[in-house]
């Protein structure tokens, strides 16, 4: 009585099994991801942006 599963992949979005070629199991989760990594390297840029404005802070308030 065992039974064997199919080949198949998960959604790198929804975790959703399915059988197919990509990596997502369908154009909806695939927005979703894009626009999720979006928001991510945009966040990363602003981190980035204040780490050096503060380093440049603390330079300029040491030389005084």
């Amino acid at each position: 009585m065992n039974q064997r599963i199919a080949q198949h992949k998960h959604c790198r979005t929804c975790g959703k099994a399915f059988v197919g070629e990509g990596r997502y199991c369908s154009e909806t989760c695939e927005r979703s991801n894009e626009e999720t990594l979006r928001k991510k390297k945009r966040q990363l840029l602003i981190l980035y942006l204040v780490s050096v404005l503060i380093m440049i802070g603390a330079v300029v308030l040491s030389v005084m």
